[in-house]
């Protein structure tokens, strides 16, 4: 079992009294949990410090939850959301096309799957909700890089430092990275060319929500044997009215394109 630290522990556990109760003074902390009083004040006021608790101008002091946590209450629905409404729109794409479909989102250098469906073909790209790959040799993580603001891209990809490769086509230089990236903002649509897997193609397109921002990429994988290009053009259509109806899903509606925000 990996070790856990006390003092974060017993901060949760703080955090945690007030799941039942609206607002709780110190003593009330100190003889709930059976801490040492000066233990529970110094973790009151980091807490108060840090936004995770307000305080009340009481006697004696009381302590509300505060809006630090809102906020991260907030980003969680936000993703669960995402994710629930990506399920839906995937699965009616691959239903249209019987490839594999991903949504993904992206998280510094790498691109995180949070909804897929499996091709019924026995040969398919086989991955997991989950999974996290280098953005730059994914066609979704190079569609949601190409919205990054250039400070933002500069800090992810340094000019000295060689990105490393999936593939033998992957893209190994940031100079290269680059390149593309303003080739897909100018297209609308990204392409994985055997770059995470040697053996499947990708197209991805963004996804927005109601401010306009991109949130998320859908792509089809393909195996290269069923990898034409008459059918790429047939899958970037599918893939494009797939990821703007979960745009309109997210409350998105047709417009100039926002950056995505680091």
């Amino acid at each position: 079992m990996a070790r856990t630290v006390p003092a974060v522990n017993r901060a949760l556990d703080i955090l945690e009294l007030f799941l039942a109760e609206g607002a709780l003074a110190a003593s009330d902390i100190t003889a709930r949990l059976g801490l040492p009083r000066t233990t529970v004040h110094e973790l009151v006021n980091t807490l108060v410090d840090r936004g995770y608790l307000v305080a009340e101008p009481s006697a004696p002091i009381r302590y509300q939850l505060g809006m630090r946590l809102f906020e991260l209450g907030g980003v969680f629905a936000d993703r669960l959301d995402l994710a629930r409404q990506a399920q839906h729109a995937a699965t009616e794409v691959a239903a249209a096309c019987d490839e594999s479909v991903h949504v993904a989102i992206l998280d510094g250098a790498e691109v995180v799957y949070i909804a897929k469906v499996d091709s019924t073909h026995s040969v398919r790209m086989v991955s997991a909700v989950g999974r996290r790959l280098p953005a730059h040799c994914t066609a979704v993580g190079k569609m949601l890089l190409s919205a990054l603001p250039p400070e933002a891209l500069d800090a992810r990809y340094p000019d000295d430092r060689p990105l490393q490769p999936m593939t033998p086509n992957s893209i190994t230089t940031p100079a290269g990275l680059r390149t593309q990236l303003s080739e897909i903002r100018q297209a609308g649509v990204a392409y994985d060319d055997c770059e995470s897997n040697e053996a499947v193609a990708c197209v991805a397109v963004g996804v927005f929500d109601h401010t306009g921002r991109m949130v998320a990429a859908m792509s089809v994988s393909v195996p290269t044997v069923r990898w034409t290009d008459r059918r790429r053009e047939q899958w970037t259509d599918l893939v494009r009215t797939g990821a703007a109806a979960l745009s309109r899903r997210l409350g998105h509606h047709d417009g100039p394109p926002a950056r995505h925000r680091s």
